[in-house]
């Protein structure tokens, strides 16, 4: 059955990413990864007053055993317990196979990624057009990738390879693709920074400004220094408008809860309730801490005037 009908206030990825222009701050695309850790997120952003992102990967609906609806169906279920009232996008993260994307899409996704980065340009151009395509005729969002990002967990994504994104490329890719969202390569990685130092490569983000309007993704946020977002994110002509974080929501999970070893969804909702909450409450502060001291979000929701 295909959600047709959501609450006012959970918008695409497009209108958010237009008043996080407007407003010279990024939103945070937060993966709770585990079903019961998405009403973390979504007290947090209440409590903050923020836009907010809610998301999670193909791989990580495989790595954590859920299915699109049933990530879906908690997350609208908490917006209506939690009476949450802010801005809200529910994104699907990196994802290859069509499939993937039609479930989303009818189980109440407003946005979804296509990644086919690791293809060469013209087959990364068509795969991405034609999502564009089936997407935008349900009203949903586009975010693709151009260029690689690479990875240490292979938990999002399934390659370590880093190839930076040409500028001139990124503007045929936007023209040819129709893509409402880049998500480009400018030195971050997933997961831990263990052996290289989190970089961006500035001029490299500000050439791919130069050459299209398209609305820029930064993944790979978890790790990176405040400083760094703040200035891709204030670049003169529009910089970043969309922040990944995801490992240091686990990473804060986990260690509230004594663990070091992740879990699958299914033994997460066989803690104790009052275990649970602890853990609960060490995202919901991550994420309070993000949204307030890293994306400068805070308090934007109004700008939406939903």
């Amino acid at each position: 059955m295909e959600i047709t009908s959501k609450p006012g206030n959970v918008v695409t990825l497009k209108q958010a990413s237009v008043m996080a222009e407007k407003g010279k701050y990024a939103i945070g695309s937060f993966s709770p990864r585990y079903t019961p850790v998405i009403r973390a997120v979504l007290k947090a952003a209440q409590k903050t007053q923020s836009p907010f992102i809610c998301q999670i990967s193909q791989k990580e609906l495989e790595r954590y055993g859920i299915s699109p609806r049933e990530f879906a169906e908690e997350f609208y279920a908490q917006m209506k317990s939690e009476k949450i009232s802010v801005p809200a996008v529910l994104h699907l993260d990196h994802t290859k196979v069509f499939s993937v994307i039609e479930e989303a899409i009818s189980a109440g996704f407003t946005s979804v990624m296509i990644d086919a980065s690791e293809k060469p340009l013209e087959e990364n151009i068509q795969i991405s057009r034609e999502v564009v395509r089936y997407a935008h005729n349900k009203g949903v969002s586009v975010e693709a990738e151009l260029g690689m990002i690479g990875t240490t967990d292979f938990i999002e994504t399934d390659h370590d390879e880093e190839l930076y994104t040409n500028p001139e490329e990124a503007k045929r890719f936007v023209d040819e693709t129709g893509v409402d969202s880049l998500a480009v390569s400018v030195g971050t990685a997933h997961g831990v920074y263990m052996v290289k130092e989190p970089k961006i490569d500035f001029d490299r983000l500000e050439a791919i400004r130069s050459l299209t309007p398209v609305h820029l993704v930064l993944h790979g946020g978890s790790g990176v220094p405040a400083w760094m977002i703040e200035r891709a994110v204030q670049l003169p002509e529009g910089g970043i408008s969309k922040v990944n974080i995801a490992t240091d929501l686990e990473l804060a999970l986990l260690e509230a809860l004594g663990r070091k070893e992740r879990m699958t969804n299914a033994e997460l909702m066989k803690l104790s309730p009052e275990e649970l909450e602890v853990g609960l409450q060490a995202v919901e502060a991550t994420v309070v801490e993000k949204i307030s001291d890293f994306l400068g979000s805070k308090g934007h929701a109004a700008d939406f005037g939903l």
